[in-house]
């Protein structure tokens, strides 16, 4: 059978449940890799070249019963709709389209709400604009001390929706962002402005530039395990 880049095929999962994998080439990969898109329900096999997407293939029928297991232990996701409950800045908060005025603000009390007054339908993209903008403004603040402690400039920030990256540095001095970042934590989005200008001094994950990343963030081990261990619960918000 013919695979093709971006080709979704089905799995039969343990129990006779079908199992979706994308098959998808990316250059920079070095090896076969496995992983799940937490926001689609599927796993994804990635091949480095167009001629291993057969090898990407059988790579995730060989781990059909791994990928079933991770698939059932996802958390459920919780769209952005009234009365829904999600974390922002690590806390919980609760949407609602009701409200005075037509600017999104937050409502404090025992769990905060965020009010984003509107029609109820469009009330995940109204909350989305509010989340990326509390995100943007966050990170920027963060980047800008994060830099001046390290000594270095950077080019601008970007704040996307990305899937496999919390952060990314370009060799120009580019930075990239999760908006998901805004319902982490503090101080793990400070960590993860951290990591990425740390980065504009050392594009690796050598000593050095760990050392770079302790210097602003002395916790950062400790950030970095709550983000490996919570970022599928960021993934499945507003999926």
């Amino acid at each position: 059978m013919a695979y093709n880049n971006g080709q979704t095929m089905t799995l039969n999962g343990p129990g006779g449940h079908k199992i979706k994998v994308r098959l998808e080439v990316n250059s920079k990969a070095r090896r076969l890799i496995l992983r799940l898109d937490e926001r689609r329900r599927e796993a994804v096999a990635i091949a480095p070249t167009r001629r291993q997407i057969k090898d990407a293939a059988a790579f995730a029928a060989e781990r059909v019963d791994w990928i079933s297991s991770r698939l059932q232990h996802l958390p459920e996701i919780v769209s952005f709709e009234e009365g829904s409950v999600i974390s922002y800045r690590g806390q919980p908060c609760r949407l609602t389209s009701e409200g005075d005025g037509r600017l999104a603000r937050m409502i404090p009390g025992e769990i905060p709400t965020l009010s984003a007054p509107g029609a109820p339908e469009t009330l995940d993209q109204r909350v989305l604009r509010y989340l990326k903008k509390q995100a943007r403004a966050d990170i920027t603040r963060a980047v800008k001390r994060h830099a001046a402690t390290l000594g270095v400039e950077y080019k601008g920030i970007s704040v996307k929706d990305t899937r496999s990256r919390w952060g990314s540095c370009t060799a120009d001095g580019q930075l990239s962002f999760s908006w998901r970042l805004i319902m982490a934590p503090s101080d793990v989005l400070d960590y993860v402005a951290a990591h990425e200008c740390a980065h504009l001094l050392e594009m690796n994950h050598s000593p050095r530039f760990w050392a770079h990343v302790a210097t602003c963030c002395p916790d950062w081990k400790r950030l970095r395990a709550w983000l490996r261990t919570h970022g599928i619960e960021l993934q499945a918000a507003g999926a």
